[in-house]
């Protein structure tokens, strides 16, 4: 490498500082291997290294994610142990900053304590309260799911954490998202690190971070401010994500080696577990619901059930959601073998995502083999939800339902439920259903014929849990919350039970998932969604595509004048600034573009809703909308110029 670029040199000594201290043989060796053929001349080394070595993976709102191997621009042993190091920084100095604001409080109690009668009895002890707020140090939950060196990466945040000082209790195996995020909220922990990458190629891993109750964000990314909700064990927002890469960037600083490490850390017993299942089982309104549960004291009386065939796709969702189903008395499921153990490499998949085309091939096999009546389906990590159900008109016999539409029927489940609480306690309706601003906008309509609050927020669910009075919440990419009191972030464990018990009520009453759409149709209206995925290899071609798009603004798709354009750069649209832009149209249809938060592809979503004539004409009208609209919508992105040439739909 010698004869290279003037920094060249440079790279070498960077890479070389690197392996002096990466704890991984594996990836020590990746790194040395590099640095020979690059040494010998091999361009496509020199350039791997390159991208390796060039910065550091950015820690943000979804914490870390990227390809696992050597470098501190890829997820491997040593930026774990760098990122906690980092985040332990940031909890003590907030512990610190929550003890000195508490002062003067403590010193009146102590006066106040001190003047008492004699005769008073004492009070209860406040050296630990289950918020964190104590001279003792703040409790991180450590857990991680079933991909590749997850387990090792968790062991490595754990030690670090401990070696920095604070309490550290790490979850006994591989678990769902959400069972380390209700963890947080259950313990009263300062936050939880969950090691995942969720539906991410199988080469990727990642590194996600919850706060406890006292990490308010600056709003809840609604277009109503508040405070938030109650409740700790949701994801990292701003202004807490820059504030904890601050602290990252610091300790690199200040200690530019490996961070120390201690074994002196918890093991979880099963009892947190045995609780999530517990709650998670109590919030469903399945069989065992008044609606359909025998009278007290006399013989059940058999429910027909539906077929259900499932998959955990080679992730950690299984065991927990049958065991949650089994409780709450919803029917057993028929589980694809061949991906119901966690499996890293993913081997008969191509991408571990339930939202695309052939990722639930074997689970429609199956299904048309036992004759199923429905699919459900879990990502990696079982924060994410897919249904199916047989349709005669389907290939294969079996259509996938969108994200929207069982967004839909959840929430007005969810909706349904809380309207039956309000007359029995003769009160009116309470609480909020809310989706993200690129979700169709059909859980509005359910609000409102319930007499609901309804919000829209930035996309993920670090705002979409912070909605305050939540009841339910989604986002059209297969992720659910439908019960904000147990866990703070989307949960694919509870909404699969949700998902379950409405269709063994369904089929008990011979009706369909199908059926259903079209009564929603006929009460609320039909609502219509597509989506336009434009796919880039680097995230740099996208961002340019977006910057042609924000100077080149549309009039117009399909001889529907845009009405308005919302731009969320611009500040007021919400608590923070996001790259989204917004058409609506003079039909009431809607267009909206971003990028992706995690991957180099820009997406497009497009809207469209009628009202008019039979259920039939309905969705003929809105199908033939989003037809048209899709058309102009390319024939708009196909001209963008030469530096997004490559980023075609």
């Amino acid at each position: 490498m010698t004869d290279g670029p003037p920094n060249t040199d440079a790279l070498e000594a960077q890479v070389r500082a690197w392996i002096a201290i990466d704890p991984d043989p594996d990836t020590r060796a990746e790194a040395e291997q590099l640095l020979r053929l690059a040494d010998a001349g091999d361009p496509a080394a020199e350039t791997r290294l390159r991208d390796a070595f060039a910065g550091r993976l950015k820690f943000g709102t979804a914490g870390l994610r990227a390809l696992m191997g050597a470098g501190p621009r890829r997820m491997n042993r040593l930026v774990v142990a760098q990122t906690s190091a980092g985040l332990a920084a940031f909890l003590l100095a907030r512990r610190a900053q929550q003890e000195q604001s508490e002062q003067p409080d403590r010193q009146m109690n102590a006066r106040t304590t001190a003047s008492a009668p004699a005769h008073a009895a004492p009070g209860p002890r406040t050296d630990r309260d289950p918020h964190g707020t104590s001279s003792e140090p703040p409790t991180v939950v450590v857990g991680f799911d079933g991909r590749l060196n997850s387990d090792v990466f968790a062991r490595d945040a754990a030690e670090t954490f401990a070696g920095a000082g604070l309490d550290v209790l790490l979850l006994p195996e591989s678990a769902p998202t959400p069972v380390l995020a209700f963890a947080v909220r259950r313990l009263g922990a300062a936050a939880g690190v969950m090691i995942t990458a969720s539906h991410n190629p199988p080469g990727d891993n990642g590194y996600k971070v919850y706060l406890g109750e006292d990490g308010s964000s600056e709003g809840d990314g609604s277009s109503t401010r508040s405070d938030g909700n109650a409740g700790g064990g949701r994801p990292v927002a701003p202004p807490q994500d820059r504030e904890i890469a601050g602290w990252i960037e610091r300790v690199l600083g200040e200690q530019g080696a490996l961070p120390p490490r201690s074994e002196r850390l918890r093991v979880a017993g099963a009892e947190l577990l045995d609780a999530y299942v517990a709650a998670t089982a109590r919030a469903v309104g399945g069989p065992g619901a008044p609606a359909l549960a025998a009278p007290r004291g006399t013989a059940p009386t058999p429910t027909p059930t539906p077929t259900v065939v499932y998959t955990a796709m080679h992730g950690v969702g299984g065991q927990t959601a049958r065991r949650v189903f089994a409780l709450a008395g919803l029917p057993g499921v028929i589980p694809v073998a061949e991906q119901d153990r966690p499996d890293g490499r993913f081997p008969t998949v191509d991408y571990p995502n339930p939202e695309e085309p052939d990722a639930l091939d074997l689970a429609f096999a199956l299904a048309r083999e036992r004759g199923a009546d429905y699919v459900l389906a879990h990502d990696p990590d079982a924060d994410r939800l897919a249904l199916a159900a047989s349709h005669p008109d389907a290939p294969g016999g079996y259509r996938r339902l969108s994200g929207n539409e069982l967004g839909l029927l959840l929430g007005w489940r969810i909706a349904e439920r809380e309207r039956a609480a309000a007359e029995r306690e003769g009160r009116a309706p309470r609480g909020t259903l809310a989706n993200t601003i690129v979700s169709s906008p059909a859980l509005g309509a359910v609000a409102r014929a319930h007499g609901l609050d309804h919000a829209e927020t930035l996309s993920g669910f670090k705002w979409v849990s912070r909605v305050p009075g939540l009841l339910f919440g989604f986002e059209e990419a297969l992720g659910y919350l439908t019960d904000p009191e147990v866990v703070g972030d989307k949960d694919g464990i509870s909404a699969a039970a949700e998902a379950l018990a409405m269709a063994c009520e369904l089929y008990a009453g011979g009706r369909t998932v199908w059926d259903l759409l079209d009564e929603a149709s006929e009460r609320f209206g039909h609502f219509a969604s597509a989506q336009i995925v434009l796919r880039r290899e680097r995230v740099a071609d996208v961002e340019a595509l977006s910057a042609w798009v924000r100077a080149n603004a549309p009039r117009g798709f399909a001889g529907r004048a845009v009405e308005q354009v919302r731009d969320f750069r611009r500040p007021g649209l919400a608590p923070v600034r996001a790259n989204v832009l917004a058409y609506d149209l003079a039909d009431g249809s809607r267009v909206m573009i971003r990028p992706s938060g995690t991957e180099p592809k820009l997406k497009v979503y497009l809207d469209a809703f009628s009202d008019r004539g039979t259920v039939a004409e309905r969705r003929s009208a809105t199908a033939a909308a989003l037809g048209q609209i899709e058309v102009a919508v390319r024939a708009y992105l196909d001209g963008a110029g030469p530096e997004a040439a490559g980023a075609r739909p």
